[in-house]
């Protein structure tokens, strides 16, 4: 049942940061500057320094708000999901599939959400148990390639995640996305540690996918 909520979930959201930065503290930053504009499902990739304790501690810090949804993304492999999923994550993302790292999140009922690139890869994901796989990386084909995917598998659900902004964003949904990661164009102010505008650009983000769902705050 955790693992049907946890994606009932990121459905609900649509938007999933993608968050990376260059230590534990901006990214707790980060992720409260998403949390206040909207965005409320976040990818912290494991490139960050220190992001099981980063995890760890969002987990903690919004787990009674049920809208929150805190994973980890750039898990290479069953080890690094592990440590993830200890530290609280409700979902594990990756760059490519790892059967091992599967199996690990069958086991805990944690969503697996591994990139896939090639029809054949999402094919192998979803007899591994992924209920959704990310489309990565996603601008190399675009939104036309989820439909020609989904016309003979109509139930593989598809995470888009490279290159998507607030001018495609309306493409990829109406491909047929769901759930969609958002990197770069949503974060690209806290570079600057402008975390006033990560938060005005999560609301627009947040605004546009309610706009596409029909779904209201």
């Amino acid at each position: 049942m955790q693992k049907i909520a946890v994606l009932t979930a990121l459905e609900k959201n649509g938007i999933v940061a993608v968050l990376r930065a260059e230590s534990a503290e901006k990214a707790l930053k980060i992720a409260d500057a998403l949390v206040a504009g909207g965005v409320k499902s976040i990818e912290l990739t494991f490139t960050v320094p220190g992001a099981v304790q980063a995890i760890e501690n969002l987990a903690k810090e919004y787990a009674d708000d049920g809208g929150v949804v805190i994973g980890a993304g750039t898990v290479l492999d069953a080890h690094a999901a592990h440590d993830a999923i200890t530290a609280g994550a409700k979902f594990v993302v990756a760059p490519t599939f790892d059967r091992e790292t599967a199996e690990l999140c069958n086991l805990y009922q944690i969503p697996y959400i591994p990139g896939c690139m090639t029809v054949n890869e999402m094919k192998t994901a979803m007899k591994a148990g992924s209920d959704l796989v990310k489309f990565f990386p996603s601008d190399v084909l675009g939104p036309a390639f989820i439909k020609d995917v989904k016309a003979p598998l109509p139930q593989l659900e598809i995470m888009p995640s490279g290159g998507v902004n607030l001018d495609n964003l309306a493409d990829w949904y109406q491909a047929g996305c769901k759930v969609i990661g958002v990197g770069g164009s949503l974060l690209k102010p806290a570079k600057t540690n402008q975390f006033d505008k990560v938060t005005k650009t999560a609301k627009a983000f947040a605004q546009r996918y309610r706009q596409l769902s029909g779904r209201h705050a």
